[in-house]
């Protein structure tokens, strides 16, 4: 009896990897239009279509879902077969993932509401300001380094609506170049861009534990992407 329960026991042990394999990726992200966001319980936006194409040219079975970024980011540090977009590719996190990509470029953008007309011309001149980020995000991490106040939140949306109440006096965005994501918000208008402070790429980053063979498919993928021009088709979508 006793060698029948160490055999399934063993038997257990050898199939939990196996299941986790068949379910395959799981990919994790935050709600940030039009990045991505739910479209009924589908998750849409352009650096999910840029991700979703990515998998299907690699054959790679994969889920989708939108976490607050803090939960998100964990989970993928801590998740084996567990990929984040879009992540900031910086030297602090360069150990700790699996890069795929790069996926788009950003520009970190202190903005502030027009009728204040605030003017920054460096870092320096926002000490004393207090400034809008989300908690676990690269330009938090970036900005709390430089000795700046910040004033974090779990999901990006709120930083507009702590700005306009006059909770915060500057919003640290991260903007694809040449986006307009404010276009038809309700703040569209009422703030305006003061510093460009950095110029950044994103990517999709994922755990140490995935295998290599996927990441070097989807890294493929990606580069496939941008010479046929895949890549930057979707940014205009």
């Amino acid at each position: 009896m006793k060698q029948a329960s160490m055999a399934w026991l063993l038997a257990a042990m050898l199939l939990v990897p196996a299941l986790a394999a068949a379910a395959g990726l799981r990919i994790v992200g935050e709600h940030l239009p039009p990045s991505s966001m739910m479209e009924g319980n589908v998750v849409v936006g352009r650096e999910t279509a840029k991700v979703r194409e990515i998998m299907a040219r690699t054959g790679i079975a994969y889920s989708i879902e939108l976490l607050p970024w803090k939960r998100a980011y964990a989970q993928a540090l801590r998740e084996r077969d567990t990929c984040i977009f879009s992540t900031t590719r910086t030297p602090e996190r360069e150990a700790q993932f699996r890069w795929i990509g790069p996926l788009n470029e950003a520009e970190w953008i202190l903005y502030g509401l027009a009728e204040r007309h605030l003017t920054l011309r460096t870092l320096a001149d926002a000490r004393g300001l207090v400034i809008g980020t989300v908690l676990g995000d690269a330009r938090d991490d970036y900005l709390r380094q430089r000795g700046l106040s910040v004033a974090p939140v779990t999901q990006e949306w709120l930083n507009p609506q702590k700005l306009l109440l006059g909770r915060i006096d500057l919003w640290a965005v991260g903007m694809a170049v040449g986006s307009k994501p404010f276009a038809g918000k309700e703040w569209e208008g009422k703030v305006e861009p003061l510093l460009t402070f950095n110029r950044v790429q994103t990517y999709l980053a994922c755990n140490l534990k995935v295998p290599e063979a996927q990441v070097a498919a989807m890294q493929r993928a990606a580069a496939d992407m941008r010479r046929d021009g895949s890549m930057a088709r979707e940014q205009l979508r």
